[in-house]
């Protein structure tokens, strides 16, 4: 059994002992992965806040564009360096929180590991400016890059990786072999070739071996854009290597005892049929899981009453309702009218009768309207506890299923709260709902 995992009986999943995984010291990061839209950016700063309050001292990298995040924990703006969070941390703990800014950490990269004059080039490279702004797995590869800084720092003792929303693939894994092919792919090789000739020779190779070439990918890109590639390349020849190493470096962290990977879904077959497959990926990867985040599950604290029984009961008030005024109304006018054997009464004897009549009349309408508002309301309140019993029934339908595919997956179900998190409080309550939390089935 590993460690943040209690195992309970054969018919449900072992519960996900989330304090255990971040009391741990051996633990040093934490990664939330899973599909967009499911609540990691939440996941990972309550984690964050929960673990510098046990004393651990943290840092939450996120990667998702949204500023939720950063107003959650009080903080202005969260951007490429470490901001601590203020009221956070008990026992030596401490929380620090940061976004990855994209090309920020691009360019640090390449202003540490090339010359100044070199690096000045680079950097106004209009080639670069836009492969470092919206490549194609930029955002990924950056955010393996700032992991790998932010564990070489050592200055936290767990790092919590909110990874970018991505709809199927692992693209935060993908992002170093995807680099690796496009370095080593022909087209990049055929830029590199001159510079790595170098002098005429280079320009001769250039001018007899590559003119037809060139002189095509002139016509698709312009020859503008092909000449800021290949002053490009040539510029950043000597640091391909060094991403690649960087790259590979820190895909092995990732597989390395003492990193976490946390599954984080929501109970909908979309969301959990993505969850499976992200589960698959990371064996199949050797990366460790810790388990399943299942987040805004629906509970009722008078479950025993079924949906089918409160949706009778609803009907039942409805019908009873209806037969209980027409039978009420009419015995009023009954007795109001009198019988026409007695004929009719006089206009003394009339007003008389109405003095008395209409208080007792009054107060009959009143209970009965009192009554039918308290059978309208309650049968209401009966037909939306039976809704919320078909819904706890169909997530409990989805979440079987995933279980039944991963039974050995670790399970936290977090309760659903009445409302978004906005702050620290609420980041409190999710991390108290994750510590809390029950596998599904149980």
């Amino acid at each position: 059994m590993s460690e943040g995992v209690d195992t309970m009986g054969l018919d449900t999943p072992p519960w996900l002992a989330v304090d255990r995984l971040l009391d741990d010291p051996e633990n040093r990061i934490i990664v939330c992965c899973g599909a967009g839209g499911v609540g990691k950016t939440t996941t990972a700063a309550a984690l964050g806040v929960r673990a510098a309050e046990r004393g651990r001292k943290a840092v939450v990298l996120t990667i998702d564009p949204a500023r939720r995040l950063a107003q959650s924990m009080g903080i202005d703006s969260l951007d490429n360096t470490p901001r601590e969070v203020v009221g956070v941390g008990a026992g030596g703990g401490q929380l620090h929180a940061m976004m990855l800014d994209m090309k920020r950490t691009f360019d640090e990269i390449v202003e540490a590991h090339a010359d100044g004059e070199r690096a000045r080039a680079i950097l106004a490279n209009p080639f670069y400016q836009s492969l470092s702004a919206g490549f194609a797995g930029t955002q990924e590869y950056m955010a393996m890059e700032k992991l790998g800084q932010l564990r070489a720092r050592d200055d936290w003792d767990l790092i919590i990786v909110d990874t970018p929303p991505s709809r199927s693939a692992l693209d935060f894994l993908d992002a170093p072999k995807r680099l690796g092919s496009f370095l080593d792919g022909k087209f990049i090789r055929v830029l590199m070739a001159p510079a790595k000739v170098g002098g005429r020779a280079g320009m001769k190779f250039l001018n007899v071996g590559m003119s037809m070439m060139t002189g095509t990918l002139s016509k698709l890109m312009g020859a503008s854009l092909l000449k800021d590639v290949q002053t490009f390349v040539a510029a950043m020849d000597t640091m391909f290597g060094g991403f690649r190493t960087r790259a590979d470096a820190t895909f092995r962290l990732l597989q390395a005892p003492g990193t976490a990977f946390l599954v984080v879904a929501a109970p909908e077959p979309d969301a959990l049929r993505e969850a499976a497959y992200f589960v698959e990926r990371l064996a199949a990867e050797g990366m460790p899981l810790a388990g399943l985040v299942l987040n805004r599950v629906h509970g009722s604290g008078a479950d025993q009453l079924s949906a089918e029984r409160a949706l009778a009961a609803a009907e039942n008030l409805e019908e009873g309702r209806i037969v209980d005024q027409e039978s009420g109304k009419a015995g009023l006018r009954d007795s109001a009218a009198g019988s026409p054997e007695t004929g009719s009464p006089s206009a003394e004897s009339l007003t008389a009768d109405v003095d008395e009549i209409t208080p007792n009349e009054t107060a009959v309408d009143e209970i009965m309207l009192n009554e039918t508002a308290v059978d309208t309301i309650t049968a209401g309140l009966l037909r939306l506890h039976a809704e919320r019993m078909q819904v706890i029934a169909r997530e409990q339908r989805t979440r079987d299923r995933f279980t039944s595919l991963h039974p050995e997956v670790a399970v936290a179900a977090v309760a659903a709260l009445p409302g978004d998190v906005h702050d620290l409080a609420g980041l409190r309550a999710i991390g108290e709902r994750l510590a809390a939390g029950v596998p599904a089935g149980a």
